[in-house]
């Protein structure tokens, strides 16, 4: 009796623990944290027409739209926060944030490059350890007046939603093999894809740049699927995405998560 009660506490107390754990992770994930913003002009469309993150014409991708933003080094991480989803907010000044600090969605597109010839204070937004988000103008103008320079800001990861399922655009020969993915719900972070042929077992795929991912295999004549993981270790199987007369150049749709 007295073992069975002590087994039945030492569980509850687990249980208790555990869930703790978790509630403290949730918690985290949601919290706001401290950076900065500036944004890019329309006439200069990098952040829209091209980006390091692969996308391409954001014009065309309307699940990403104009609302978008490149990341300074410790938030890009390398081109793996590629697709990851923020919301922001203007915070803390008076004269540049509009009323009421709205908060506004944004996809992370782009890197904001460091400028080590600047001081972080002032154009050198970007530079290590500084946490920056180079926004296009439309999404700056829902947060603050366009007038300003740079504005402190708050931000925190959100889930992404997406309309349709993940997107898989396949560039490459013969001899090189590379997929874009886009469209990516949940959190919205690539970390790991495998693909597979009718001929073959799962081959993982290795990051080029950005959510580019490339692997040495042809598949050429072969139905194809896909792997994909985010970074929360959630792994999504997308079989025969792509039929067997597959081109370069096409996107094909697989699931969502």
């Amino acid at each position: 009796m007295y073992l069975s009660a002590m087994a039945a506490f030492y569980t509850t107390l687990l249980c208790l623990i555990l869930l703790q754990i978790w509630v403290t992770a949730v918690a985290q994930k949601g919290q706001w944290k401290t950076a900065t913003a500036t944004y890019t002009m329309d006439s200069d469309s990098s952040i829209i027409d091209e980006g390091a993150c692969g996308y391409g014409d954001l014009h065309k991708k309307i699940t990403y739209g104009e609302y978008s933003a490149g990341l300074s080094s410790i938030l890009f991480n390398r081109g793996s926060t590629c697709g990851a989803c923020y919301e922001l907010r203007c915070v803390d000044h008076i004269l540049w944030c509009l009323q009421g600090s709205p908060s506004i969605i944004l996809t992370a597109t782009d890197f904001c490059p460091p400028n080590y010839g600047l001081s972080a204070e002032y154009g050198g937004w970007c530079n290590f350890p500084k946490k920056h988000f180079e926004m296009s103008e439309a999404a700056f103008s829902q947060i603050a007046e366009k007038k300003a320079d740079i504005v402190p800001v708050q931000y925190r990861r959100v889930k992404c939603d997406r309309r349709g399922g993940v997107r898989f655009t396949m560039s490459g020969n013969s001899h090189f093999y590379q997929v874009l993915i886009t469209n990516v719900g949940l959190d919205g972070e690539v970390v790991a894809v495998k693909v597979k042929g009718s001929r073959t077992g799962w081959i993982p795929m290795a990051r080029n740049w950005g959510q580019n991912w490339q692997s040495n295999i042809n598949l050429k004549g072969q139905p194809i699927s896909f792997e994909v993981t985010a970074s929360t270790g959630r792994t999504l199987a997308s079989y025969n995405v792509a039929p067997a007369g597959w081109q370069f150049g096409q996107t094909y749709e697989g699931k969502q998560f």
